[in-house]
């Protein structure tokens, strides 16, 4: 991971008479248009849209436009409580055009093209949309189709192979994994950038559970299987994570990566340095590839690897032409995990960035550290609270009140279970919550 860049370019920016003659009443061009209306689109455009507010300088009614095509917002996080029998799926989703509130344009379209040079986008129905900046908030791509057998296997509901990374399957993992009374249980994690990193292991802790809680542990063994070369990225939790493993009996296998499933003979291929390998399961729970969105990719604002590429402290796009986006999130170059709690952490700094280059032509003082935080479930009622930043350095909020946080603890786990979700619904993806910062947005000097 590379070490955290402190460039707070000033850069040629609209000023802010520029910015207050602009319509807002125009239907093809906006303010602030944000690409996305998930845990990131929503939330950074109601922080932008209260920023403003809050230093006199209120945006008019429909000055934000939220681009997103989407008929349901999901909360991700909770495929894994879905997953590990503690939730209902339809506890994870809502209608998207109940949560766009009146002071946000919804456009129920998707960017089909982006054109940062004319300061536009193209939609799906060819729709020309105008922005003085642009905030990208796409998300990634779930690439299901690069492992032959799978799409084919989650939908049989009786291969035994399933996955919490996705609203159709997530109910499926604990219907595999609570049906399962003997035989041989693996989970994998592939090689390279993925949604939470440590979840592959999350829903393996709880199926191992589980087992041991209903009597069936020593009928079951369990597998981890990760294309990864240790259990976490982070050396201080992934050491506890190999105790606890070992603890636990359960097996691991590094630099073994998915690449295909054959449901009739249950049996999952995995690649090695040395090779293929095949491996004969009863229940397979499958954290597929992930990757940058096709849209992302193919646009002159992506790196050379498919992410928006955006300066990992401010926010703000390398590129000094295209200095009016911006991007946060799974779509971003930023090299930290993806997670909501990264949200978190990166829309304050997005937001005053953004508001003072409109304000006053240039950034501010907010940089982004790389936080980030995995809440690693280990069991009912038990969870190891990981938070780091960038260097992989562990940055502990509650160390100091409830000690080490590589010990899982019951406290950690009714955070993620009951008060998360609660938050999220309610304050995050309106614009209210700050996560380590809870409910006090953090200040940035000027």
């Amino acid at each position: 991971m590379l070490a955290l860049r402190s460039q707070a370019l000033a850069r040629s920016a609209p000023s802010a008479a520029r910015w207050a003659s602009t319509s807002a009443s125009s239907k093809d061009k906006y303010k602030v248009v944000v690409v996305g209306a998930g845990s990131g689109g929503l939330n950074v455009a109601n922080q932008i849209y209260n920023r403003f507010k809050s230093a006199g300088k209120a945006l008019n009614e429909g000055d934000i436009a939220v681009v997103d095509a989407a008929e349901y917002h999901y909360y991700q996080p909770g495929w894994t409580l879905v997953g590990a029998g503690l939730k209902e799926k339809e506890e994870t989703r809502r209608k998207l055009s109940d949560l766009v509130p009146a002071h946000l344009a919804h456009i129920p379209e998707n960017v089909k093209t982006f054109d940062p040079k004319a300061s536009s986008v193209t939609t799906s129905s060819g729709r020309k949309i105008g922005y003085e900046n642009l905030v990208v908030a796409t998300g990634l791509q779930t690439n299901w189709s690069a492992i032959p057998g799978l799409e084919k296997a989650l939908a049989d509901p009786s291969s035994g192979v399933s996955s919490i990374y996705s609203y159709q399957t997530c109910d499926k993992a604990w219907k595999d994994i609570d049906a399962l009374r003997s035989g041989k249980a693996i989970f994998t994690q592939p090689a390279g950038v993925i949604k939470c990193a440590g979840a592959p292991q999350k829903i393996m802790w709880m199926a191992w559970d589980r087992y041991q809680k209903t009597g069936r542990g020593s009928n079951i063994s369990i597998d981890f299987y990760t294309g990864m070369p240790s259990m976490f990225s982070v050396k201080k939790y992934s050491e506890a994570l190999n105790e606890l493993r070992l603890k636990r009996g359960v097996g691991a296998n590094f630099q073994h990566n998915l690449v295909s499933v054959n449901p009739e003979a249950h049996k999952a291929t995995f690649k090695t340095a040395d090779g293929s390998v095949d491996v004969d399961y009863t229940l397979l729970h499958v954290s597929p590839p992930m990757g940058p969105l096709e849209v992302i990719k193919n646009s002159p604002i992506a790196d050379q690897a498919g992410w928006v590429s955006v300066d990992q402290g401010t926010l703000r796009h390398t590129n000094p032409e295209y200095d009016n986006v911006w991007a946060l999130g799974d779509c971003s170059s930023l090299p930290t995990s993806k997670t909501a709690a990264a949200i978190t952490a990166q829309t304050p700094v997005l937001t005053e960035n953004l508001f003072s280059v409109v304000d006053t032509g240039k950034v501010a003082n907010a940089t982004y550290d790389g936080y980030t935080s995995c809440p690693l479930l280990t069991g009912y009622g038990e969870l190891m609270l990981a938070e780091f930043k960038y260097g992989l350095e562990p940055k502990e909020s509650f160390a100091s009140y409830l000690g080490d946080q590589s010990i899982p603890r019951a406290a950690f786990y009714y955070l993620k279970k009951d008060f998360f979700p609660w938050v999220y619904w309610n304050y995050m993806i309106k614009g209210q919550w700050f996560g380590s910062s809870g409910f006090f947005k953090p200040t940035f000097g000027q």
